[in-house]
């Protein structure tokens, strides 16, 4: 099991590694054409571009060359021998972080997807309800760009965002925070790749293909193509953000994380906006503006609060109340922390871990020893008081009285 377990952590970096890559490559040149589309200006009228058919063009200086790329309103008098397509990047990036689900989520559902407080699933239910969010994700947002409503840009953005923002609560009904984050995450990435696949590479397809048969091609194909990737753009943003968010549990733990994953979402939205007008020329403060008020209230929404220890042991054997028990108790010794501990946490954060699907200990912090659990008290602090995120899905099951205990054990010094 050790070597398997290891097996699968370098599978895991070798694949989030290529996820990075292609992730990179995709996004990159999405953004570059957007940019670019956004950028060119029109031909003087009369002008050879103009007779050409060109809409657009504009000149630009990189690495020490001269280019000078033109826009086709439709197509060009003659299909290009040589013509570049952009789909591999796409599809490569959606088939390295579907394989990293299976690796990271699917594997070790127990451990990554499952808590108990939220939902008693099985496995294989998990699962289920993972696949299915990326399946009725797709359907819903395909359907209603198809429909009526797909033409009032605007309206189904509007109906877009409360969609993901009714999908991040139905998820975090049923899975632990992280996955229901990640999950979301997922089901915007299989929309971008789905509009890549379905609309704008069968649609650039149709253009050719008329080219090659002689005929006008429909100009239809690239306004809706066009459409979708202007989506995907709008993507882009919330999507990263989703994608680190397994690092910053902060967010995913908070009683209200779907909600939280809305404003983000939505800042997200809002600043993508702003590059988006410069792009044309024009420049709207107010919309990054919002976006980071959006984000500054965020962080001020869950941030910490202080709050005193609960000591209901102690208040019972003496018989005062929870509020007098509060300021009265006294931090427990370490013995009893490191019980805690090792009872709690260690079977992941140890040289060796025994819990099934860890080959080392995440983020490589062990709690094995006495020296290694003072040294990370404030991490224990973080994540096992504050943010209660650890251990995750509470899978040993730690109390409320315990973490009680390790947040006394800090406030008084960790010693």
């Amino acid at each position: 099991m050790e070597l398997l377990a290891y097996g699968v952590d370098w599978l895991n970096l070798l694949v989030r590694w290529l996820h990075l890559i292609t992730g990179i490559a995709w996004i990159g040149a999405s953004f570059y054409f957007v940019w670019l589309d956004n950028s060119i200006r029109p031909p003087k009228p009369g002008s050879d571009l103009a007779r050409k058919g060109v809409s657009g063009e504009l000149w630009a200086v990189h690495g020490g060359g001269f280019y000078n790329p033109q826009k086709y309103l439709v197509s060009p008098a003659e299909l290009p021998s040589d013509l570049h397509w952009f789909k591999w990047e796409a599809y490569a990036t959606w088939i390295s972080g579907f394989s990293l689900l299976f690796i990271v989520y699917y594997f070790n559902a127990s451990a990554m997807m499952i808590d108990k407080s939220v939902a008693d699933l099985t496995q294989l239910q998990a699962i289920g309800v993972g696949l299915g969010s990326l399946l009725v994700g797709w359907i819903f947002y395909d359907t209603l760009c198809r429909s009526p409503l797909g033409r009032k840009d605007g309206l189904l953005g509007v109906i877009m965002f409360v969609f993901i923002v009714a999908m991040a609560y139905v998820l975090t009904k049923f899975l632990s925070g992280r996955a229901a984050y990640i999950h979301v995450g997922a089901m915007i990435g299989t929309m971008m790749v789905g509009n890549v696949l379905m609309l704008i590479i069968p649609g650039q397809r149709k253009l050719v293909e008329a080219m090659e048969q002689g005929k006008s091609p429909d100009p239809i194909h690239g306004k809706k193509a066009k459409q979708r990737s202007v989506h995907n753009n709008y993507f882009t943003l919330p999507v990263l953000l989703i994608m680190i968010s397994n690092h910053y549990a902060m967010t995913y733990s908070h009683a209200y994380s779907w909600a939280l994953l809305g404003a983000i979402i939505a800042a997200g939205v809002l600043i993508r906006h702003f590059f988006n007008l410069r792009h044309h020329g024009k420049t709207a403060w107010q919309f990054p503006a919002a976006g980071v008020a959006i984000l500054a209230a965020v962080a001020v929404v869950i941030a910490p609060r202080p709050a005193a220890v609960p000591a209901p042991a102690v208040a019972a054997a003496t018989g005062e109340s929870a509020g007098e028990a509060h300021a009265s108790v006294a931090a427990p010794d370490f013995t009893r922390v490191q019980a805690i501990v090792n009872q709690r946490c260690v079977s992941c954060h140890a040289a060796q871990p025994t819990q099934p699907g860890f080959a080392t200990a995440p983020a490589g912090i062990k709690f094995d020893t006495p020296e290694l659990i003072r040294q990370n008290a404030a991490k224990i602090n973080q994540q096992a008081v504050v943010l209660k995120a650890m251990p995750i899905g509470n899978m040993t099951n730690i109390t409320p009285e315990e973490r009680s205990e390790l947040g006394a054990w800090f406030a008084a010094g960790a010693n």
